[in-house]
C-alpha cells in the first residue's frame, strides 16, 4: 500500500508543464515618424503593446550609418518608458548592403535577436529559377553573417507583381535548405490573403510555418480606384477579409513564438499610416485607432490561447 504522504511527495516530484508564454505584440514605429523614440515608447506602453518594432533605415528613427551609437540609446530610451525594443525593420538585402554588418553587430551587443529584411523583386523576361538561385546564394551569405552574431533576419512577405515571396513557394524554395533560425520568414497575413484570399493563404501559412520567426497583422477589402481597377484597400483589423481566428489557431497549432507586429496602413490614420513626418489627425484619435486594433488582436489571440 502507498501512503497518502508518498503519493503527495510523488506528485511534487513531477514537474508542472510550463504555461505557454503569451506572444509579444509590438507596434511598428513607421506610424510614429512624426515624433521621437521616447514618445513612441510611452504611447506603446500606455496602450498595452509589449514593445516597439523600430525603423532602422533611411528616414527611420535610427539611421543605419549611426546604428552603433544610436541603437543602444534607443533601446535604453524605450526601456525607461517601460516598454521593450522587440525588433527592428531594416533595409538589409544581403551582407553587402551598406552598414549591414554594423547593424547585426550592434544588435548582438544589446541582446536584440530579430530584424526584418527583404524586398527582392523578380525581373520580367528572365528565367525565374535562375533568379531564385541567385537569391538563395544571397540568403546563404546572410545566414552566415547572422549566425556569426546570433541574430535572425525575417523576410517580410508582400503581395503584388514580381514580389519575391508573394507566391510563397518561391520564398520557401529559397530558404528550405538554410537554417531559418538565422534567415526566416516574417509572414504578413494581410498580404498573404491578398494573394490567396479563398484558401491559398492557408497553404502558404502551412508551408512556411516551420520558417516563421515573426508575423505581421493587417487587414484589407477589395475596392476600385479612380480608374476602375480592383485593388486591395487596407482597413482596420477585423473589418476586412483576413480570417484572424483561423490564422491565430494555426499559430497556436504550430507553436509559433516570434514577435507579432500590428500595421496600421490605412487612411483613417492620416498621413501617419504611410510613415510621414507630420501627424495630421488629432493625437487622441490616433491613439484611439491604435487601441481599437490592439484590443481586437488581443481578444482574438486570447481566444486562440496564444
Amino acid at each position: 500500500m502507498i501512503s497518502r504522504r508518498e503519493v503527495l511527495m510523488g506528485m511534487a516530484a513531477v514537474p508542472l508543464a510550463a504555461a505557454p508564454t503569451p506572444l509579444k505584440v509590438c507596434v511598428f514605429s513607421k506610424h510614429f515618424q512624426w515624433t521621437d523614440i521616447k514618445e513612441t515608447a510611452m504611447i506603446a506602453k500606455q496602450l498595452g503593446f509589449d514593445g516597439v518594432d523600430m525603423t532602422l533605415r533611411k528616414g527611420g528613427h535610427v539611421l543605419p550609418e549611426r546604428v552603433a551609437d544610436d541603437l543602444p540609446k534607443a533601446q535604453e530610451t524605450i526601456r525607461k518608458a517601460g516598454s521593450e525594443l522587440t525588433m527592428v525593420t531594416a533595409e538589409i538585402l544581403d551582407p553587402s548592403t551598406p552598414h549591414a554588418e554594423a547593424i547585426v553587430k550592434t544588435m548582438k551587443s544589446i541582446g536584440l535577436k530579430h530584424y526584418r529584411w527583404g524586398g527582392f523583386k523578380l525581373t520580367d523576361g528572365k528565367p525565374i529559377p535562375a533568379q531564385l538561385d541567385a537569391f538563395k546564394r544571397k540568403s546563404k551569405d546572410l545566414e552566415a553573417m547572422n549566425k556569426q552574431y546570433g541574430v535572425c533576419a525575417m523576410y517580410h512577405t508582400h503581395s503584388g507583381f514580381n514580389q519575391l515571396g508573394a507566391s510563397i513557394w518561391d520564398l520557401w524554395y529559397s530558404l528550405k535548405d538554410l537554417d531559418t533560425n538565422y534567415v526566416g520568414v516574417n509572414f504578413d497575413i494581410g498580404h498573404a490573403t491578398v494573394e490567396g484570399g479563398y484558401g491559398g493563404w492557408i497553404n502558404s501559412a502551412n508551408l512556411t510555418a516551420p520558417m516563421m520567426r515573426g508575423v505581421a497583422l493587417k487587414d484589407f477589402k477589395w475596392g476600385k480606384n479612380a480608374k476602375g481597377a480592383w485593388l486591395p484597400e487596407w482597413c482596420a483589423a477585423g473589418q476586412g477579409m483576413v480570417n484572424y481566428p483561423k490564422f491565430f489557431a494555426m499559430l497556436k497549432a504550430n507553436n509559433f513564438q516570434g514577435p507579432v507586429q500590428i500595421h496600421y496602413e490605412y487612411p483613417e490614420l492620416g498621413e501617419a499610416h504611410a510613415g510621414k513626418t507630420n501627424l495630421d489627425i488629432p493625437k487622441d484619435k490616433f491613439i484611439a485607432i491604435l487601441k481599437r486594433d490592439l484590443d481586437y488582436v488581443r481578444a482574438g489571440m486570447k481566444a486562440a490561447g496564444i
